[in-house]
């Protein structure tokens, strides 16, 4: 029961300016803007959607097989990975050209301004979802626009149900492509303003796209997340967690949750509160591969969240 995860792989590189923007850019003259931000902290961090979505996955038990394209810097990222045990037979390096690239400065108000390079994001395309053998589930998240118009072709051709995730790359996309992605997905995942977005590009309500897959997830951040299947709205709420560090990454770690539910037949309440479990405890750390919670300990706070137990079966 292995989960394709397709999607992008990067490094992310967090900067910390310690003032506000406000106080060093003139508005009268962000015509002429030449500005230069101090930032005596950084650090570099694993990331990218599959990276991500596998991480959270493989701490769960299931089994991941990740699939993208990475550039010539990948040796610490790969190395990563083998460490984790991880199935990176699909990770794609391509000559001449850098693992995506975000770079974020972060002000004291919580303000970023960000750089992203796709480098070899770009090239995604060339993998192809049937060089997978044994996949029974697929996700579409994030990646090189060709590669998820593509892939999700070819998970639909393969009859492999999967996930269609556009995340942060929804406005790649018109109307007509989105729905022709709805329309192959058996389910879709999308915070609320990707939600409204959708419903503005397509003019269908949110309750006729959801009526087009079998189940459609909305999460809405503090407020939890709703799961729309056969016509009715089943509400997810957070969990309790002991300090708000960093949201980045939260939503593939939620997506890891619904994957393990899917995968395992779980109901969608059941499903649905692993998801948000996911999310919470990976707001607790800084990065998006850096918690490390035991299956045991995913279940005690699951059953100390939710009131009840739940059993996860090692897929991997």
């Amino acid at each position: 029961m292995a989960t394709l995860i397709t999607g992008s792989f990067a490094y992310d590189t967090i900067m910390v300016f310690q003032d506000q923007f406000k106080n060093h850019i003139l508005p009268d003259q962000v015509h002429i803007l030449n500005v230069c931000f101090f930032v005596p902290e950084m650090r570099k961090e694993f990331g990218g959607c599959a990276g991500n979505i596998a991480y959270n996955l493989n701490l769960l038990g299931g089994d991941a097989v990740p699939m993208g394209t990475v550039g010539e810097d990948f040796k610490p990222y790969r190395k990563w990975l083998k460490k984790l045990g991880m199935n990176i037979t699909h990770v794609t390096e391509v000559e001449n050209s850098y693992t995506a690239q975000a770079f974020l400065t972060t002000d004291t108000d919580n303000n970023q301004i960000i750089a992203f390079h796709p480098g070899a994001m770009n090239y995604a395309h060339k993998n192809r979802v049937t060089d997978a053998e044994g996949i029974s589930l697929g996700i579409v998240a994030p990646d090189g626009r060709d590669a998820m118009i593509e892939h999700s072709a070819q998970f639909a051709e393969a009859e492999i149900p999967f996930i269609f995730d556009p995340g942060q790359g929804l406005p790649m996309f018109d109307g007509d492509e989105l729905m022709a992605f709805i329309d192959q997905a058996t389910y879709l995942c999308v915070n609320d303003y990707e939600s409204q977005m959708l419903i503005d590009k397509t003019g269908q309500t949110i309750e006729e796209i959801a009526a087009k897959v079998e189940a459609m997830i909305v999460t809405r951040g503090g407020a939890g997340a709703e799961i729309l299947h056969n016509g009715e709205t089943i509400s997810i709420s957070t969990i309790q967690v002991s300090e708000v560090i960093d949201p980045t990454g939260c939503g593939d770690a939620f997506r890891s949750g619904l994957i393990y539910g899917i995968e395992n037949k779980l109901d969608w309440k059941t499903t649905g509160q692993l998801a948000s479990l996911m999310g919470g405890i990976k707001i607790e750390s800084h990065g998006t591969q850096n918690h490390s919670p035991s299956r045991e300990e995913i279940c005690r706070r699951y059953e100390d969240n939710f009131g009840e137990s739940i059993s996860l079966v090692n897929n991997s």
